[in-house]
């Protein structure tokens, strides 16, 4: 493995007031970031300005609603560039991703008769897989499950095409596994799906933190995440190639507008979220330093984050091999790590996963326990009866000296 040269994350650890917190004397260790992160100061000043200078909902014509249309404006620019699509109307705000894809998949199983086939995958969180059963059921169409290699938790990809055929109207797919931090070769699973006539939804919340987002490169037709699970508030966002969201029919009431983005964004939105989903993009951008344009800061601090990040799986793996009974279920090798999230889902021999995430509460080090909803998976590899796993997710705040303290943590458990 070639040696890797990430950047100091202390500095940017003051940004964010929750790292501060201390149990017991200690400062805490945020692992829960597969379950949300915590919030730069630049996030909450934005939200509480939105607040504090008043606002009203939008379309009217007056001061505190053309204040709204701009804080809306902005972060469906924000969100462009982020995922960088072609339009800012091509961007769906929404309470969280399951309620948009639940949005979603009622909308597309109108287009579907009895017979239909669509392709889910075994290694999805479950809001990218319930929803579609549901959707199936109501329209009479076929579900087929693509599988992934317990051994190592990816995707076997090298599968899909004997699932799809002519009759195949969607294939919806994790970008990366919120429950083991495999990352999908979507691209891949896009140009096969493509070419059997299907359309693909990419579950993208888990990868979001962790890589940089290009649905043009993917030419995936949508693509979903939440902001909370990258520095920002709890809003979901949708990415929709602009005729499909023109063409479709949305449920709405009669007097939303008619046209994408707003006939997909039922009710009044969290303004004050959208201005923090801005302050989140535009805190991720500043990582990358100077930069012509936002995208390419994003560009830049994703490569970053990326070298960071792989540099604590390096360590974490490292000196997980020498803890003894500590059991990491996913991608292990250290010259793979391209190919994977810093998220681990592991198990101490002896524990339950309950148990073990309590010891190491208790020590000041939030880590979760359980199946997180990625109930298939936990399910595939025989473990959802026994209370699943406990996962371990770090991002770009966490440091080398955490990854060591949550080691020396699980060797001390009994």
């Amino acid at each position: 493995m070639k040696n890797l040269t990430p950047f100091d994350p202390v500095p940017l650890r003051a940004h964010f007031p929750a790292l501060q917190l201390e149990v017991g004397g200690e400062t805490a260790i945020y692992l829960d970031g597969p379950g949300g992160t915590q919030v730069p100061q630049s996030v909450i000043d934005a939200m509480s300005s939105y607040w504090q200078h008043g606002g009203s909902n939008s379309g009217g014509p007056f001061l505190t609603s053309r204040y709204t249309d701009d804080i809306t404006n902005a972060a469906r620019a924000a969100m462009m560039d982020f995922y960088n699509a072609r339009r800012p109307e091509e961007i769906v705000f929404g309470q969280n991703m399951t309620s948009l894809n639940f949005s979603l998949s009622r909308a597309l199983a109108r287009t579907w008769q009895p017979g239909d086939e669509i392709i889910v995958t075994r290694l999805d969180h479950d809001a990218n897989i319930s929803p579609w059963l549901l959707a199936a059921q109501d329209s009479g169409a076929v579900v087929r499950w693509l599988d992934f290699d317990p051994t190592d938790c990816t995707l076997r990809l090298d599968l899909l095409p004997d699932l799809l055929n002519e009759k195949t109207r969607l294939l919806t797919i994790t970008y990366a596994a919120n429950a083991v931090g495999s990352i999908t070769n979507v691209r891949r699973a896009v140009e096969l799906a493509h070419a059997a006539g299907a359309i693909v939804l990419v579950d993208s919340v888990h990868f979001a933190p962790h890589g940089l987002i290009d649905v043009q490169a993917l030419d995936c037709d949508f693509l979903i995440s939440s902001a909370y699970k990258y520095f920002g508030p709890h809003t979901g966002i949708l990415y929709g190639k602009y005729e499909l969201l023109d063409e479709l029919m949305a449920y709405k009431v009669r007097p939303a507008p008619a046209k994408p983005a707003g006939k997909w964004e039922t009710g009044t939105q969290s303004f004050e979220s959208l201005a923090g989903v801005t302050a989140a993009v535009d805190y991720i951008a500043s990582i990358g330093g100077k930069a012509s344009t936002r995208r390419e800061q994003l560009v830049q601090a994703m490569r970053q984050i990326k070298a960071h990040e792989m540099a604590l799986s390096q360590r974490f793996l490292s000196g997980a091999v020498q803890v003894p009974g500590l059991r990491v279920y996913g991608i292990t090798d250290v010259e793979q790590l391209a190919e994977r999230t810093p998220t681990f889902a592991v198990s101490v021999e002896g524990l339950s996963a309950e148990a073990v995430a309590t010891k190491l509460g208790e020590q000041g080090i939030f880590v979760w326990h359980g199946h997180y909803y990625a109930v298939a998976v936990m399910e595939r590899l025989g473990l959802l009866d026994e209370g699943g796993l406990v996962r371990i997710g770090f991002v770009h705040y966490n440091t080398f000296e955490e990854v060591d303290r949550v080691l020396h943590a699980i060797t001390q458990l009994k």
